[in-house]
């Protein structure tokens, strides 16, 4: 039976905002989400558990202490909690899931944005594109922040897919922030996009993001430097992308 664990009792909430970063696509959701767990130095105050989770311990440089791989965190004052994951969910458990974060959502009035990549090659220099679905009255918000529209027809899939589905069945409040993404490494100028662009005006937020650019500009260099090694420079296989329509 899949259930949310409080462990950090004296944290009080009042309708938060969560923010989901579940592994996907370039890792946005989880870099952007563990970025703001660090930023805000949130406290770790529940524990999802889910049967076809992996039974593994989670454990953190100078600490004995250990923890699940799924978690949630919480930053009382901004009435923000942080969906943290160490480990994918699989498919097969994520309808169960789904429906166990979005009953603590209902029974603490929550509002989830949802995070998502688009995989798509980018060009050197080439901005992320951010787009935002949503469920319930949510869409207004969107349209108040300029976050774009789809540009075409598209599904979410996965765990994150499940999520929102589960958020429109119950017609919830929930937004789904969409950023292209590396489809092949960690995306951190991507999180970034999703930070500046999608959650820091959602949440009313001032989120410091120069570590996730810098990051951005090393991961670059380390992929030019692979692509050379393994004589892909130079070659045209962007060139051969077709146009994608699912996205997770």
């Amino acid at each position: 039976m899949a259930r949310v664990t409080v462990v950090a009792d004296d944290v009080q909430l009042d309708e938060p905002t969560l923010v989901e970063g579940l592994p996907g696509v370039g890792l946005v959701g989880k870099l952007a989400t563990d970025h703001v767990v660090d930023q805000f130095d949130m406290t770790y105050y529940a524990s999802i558990d889910c049967e076809g989770l992996p039974r593994i311990s989670v454990y953190e440089e100078g600490s004995r202490e250990v923890r699940p791989p799924v978690r949630l965190y919480a930053d009382a004052e901004r009435d923000l909690v942080a969906l943290q994951s160490d480990v994918p969910v699989s498919a097969s458990t994520a309808t169960e899931f789904a429906d166990c974060v979005t009953e603590w959502l209902v029974d603490n009035d929550g509002t989830p944005i949802f995070l998502s990549g688009l995989p798509r090659e980018k060009e050197p220099g080439e901005i992320p594109s951010l787009y935002g679905i949503a469920t319930g009255s949510a869409g207004q918000q969107l349209d108040d922040h300029d976050v774009g529209l789809p540009p075409e027809r598209g599904a979410v899939s996965g765990p994150t897919g499940a999520l929102i589905h589960e958020a429109a069945a119950r017609d919830l409040d929930a937004y789904g922030l969409v950023v292209q993404s590396d489809p092949k490494f960690p995306d951190p100028e991507a999180a970034h996009i999703l930070i500046e662009k999608g959650i820091s005006p959602l949440t009313d937020l001032s989120i410091e993001t120069d570590h996730l650019v810098e990051r951005a500009e090393d991961i670059s260099e380390q992929k030019e430097q692979l692509a050379q090694r393994m004589g892909e420079a130079g070659s045209d296989e962007s060139s051969q992308a077709q146009p994608l329509r699912m996205f997770q």
